[in-house]
């Protein structure tokens, strides 16, 4: 079987059917291959089943790239916006959460048939269970090899994703193709990730699992303030995966937990409204009661909080919301939600994605060196990405 398009995509993720869609609407003939059982996984599992595709705040300075120029021109001409335009006009139910954050009102899966109708609709094929071999250059495109037979493309666009979740088929195959190009490859590991604490300081904290608080995460000059979990294995929530993008091995985080309460003030105000109370108590009053124990106890502090001195409150203030953590790894792919680094922006042309030096070919979505924070900003790269690349594809 020797099948002839304009436009080959491997990948039917958040970016591959984006370009498809925008590719088929210029006329182009289109063939989506994918080795997984059921197209867009990543969306299907996102934000709880809800799907946060978008956030309506999402720029350049929302993304992590070694070039954070790059990805201004794609995110410029197809915004979130844009987006929603078409989310509405298959009268999907959204609403907005926190920070900008849009998820569908029912599931993910009402995103996933948007984007499978329109590929229907401008006669885009989808293939999927389809194993790739190898990706050939021809003299009038692209040959890519498959266990059905060769499919033959003017263009080929790969936006089959980083190494992230490898239990739904994440592979570094994209990361491949690129190099056989010879375009560079930033190097590449895991954001929004959970992350791990040594064994003292897991043990130390094990009566806090399942724990969530208000925190101000930071590393050196980013700051994140969203909620943090502690997990059996460590710390995780919203503003720890922020920070794990951030973070690499070796380097400290800084917890500053409820950061909206003054913590020393709260210390006093108790010690004078009740200075038989224990320090356990009067850190109940603006923590929850298992982290006041946590930090009554790491104080080594004993009896009423009225013998204790403005000092040692504060130092009981600063260990709450000064707290310095050296995490002692990350939970790797197996949980991370994005893939950081990837194809090097330097070799693609920034309105196109297109490769510099392979007329034909193009890098979308994930595989590429921009990484989105969490909260809608990846799917907002795929669908932009995805859309740049299928105007010129």
């Amino acid at each position: 079987m020797a099948d002839s398009v304009d436009v080959a995509i491997i990948g039917a993720g958040a970016a591959g059917m984006m370009c498809a869609i925008a590719a088929g609407r210029r006329g182009r003939s289109v063939l989506v291959l994918d080795h997984a059982k059921a197209p867009g996984e990543k969306i299907r599992i996102s934000g709880g089943g809800r799907c946060n595709f978008t956030n309506i705040h999402a720029g350049p300075k929302n993304y992590i790239s070694a070039n954070p120029h790059f990805a201004k021109s794609a995110l410029a001409r197809y915004t979130p916006q844009d987006f929603i335009a078409m989310v509405d006009r298959h009268k999907i139910a959204w609403h907005e959460k926190t920070l900008g954050q849009l998820f569908c009102d029912n599931s993910a899966r009402d995103i996933i048939q948007m984007l499978l109708s329109e590929m229907q609709a401008v006669g885009a094929v989808l293939r999927l269970s389809t194993e790739i071999s190898a990706v050939e250059k021809a003299e009038d495109g692209f040959r890519v090899v498959t266990g059905e037979g060769v499919i033959r493309a003017r263009a080929l666009v790969v936006a089959c994703g980083g190494k992230s979740i490898p239990k739904m088929g994440a592979t570094g195959f994209a990361y491949r193709i690129a190099e056989q190009f010879g375009l560079g490859i930033v190097e590449t590991r895991p954001g929004l990730v959970p992350l791990t604490l040594d064994p003292a300081l897991l043990e130390a904290t094990s009566a806090l699992s399942g724990l969530s608080a208000e925190a101000e995460i930071g590393h050196g000059k980013t700051r994140f303030r969203e909620a943090m979990l502690f997990t059996h294995r460590g710390l995780s929530g919203p503003s720890i995966l922020q920070i794990s993008s951030y973070w690499r091995e070796g380097d400290e985080i800084a917890l500053c937990l409820e950061p909206d309460t003054d913590m020393l003030a709260a210390l006093k105000a108790a010690r004078a409204d009740n200075g038989r109370q224990t320090l356990a108590t009067a850190l109940s009053t603006a923590l929850p009661k298992r982290l006041a124990q946590f930090f009554a106890e790491r104080s080594g502090l004993t009896g009423p909080i009225a013998d204790l001195s403005d000092r040692k409150l504060g130092a009981v203030a600063d260990a709450i919301q000064k707290w310095s953590v050296k995490p002692a790894g990350s939970e790797g792919y197996r949980t991370a939600e994005v893939t950081l680094g990837g194809v090097d922006t330097a070799a693609l042309d920034s309105k196109s994605m297109e490769a510099k030096a392979v007329p034909g070919l193009y890098f979308i979505g994930e595989c590429v060196d921009v990484t989105g924070w969490l909260g809608g900003y990846n799917f907002q790269w795929a669908w932009a990405s995805g859309h740049a690349a299928g105007i010129c594809a």
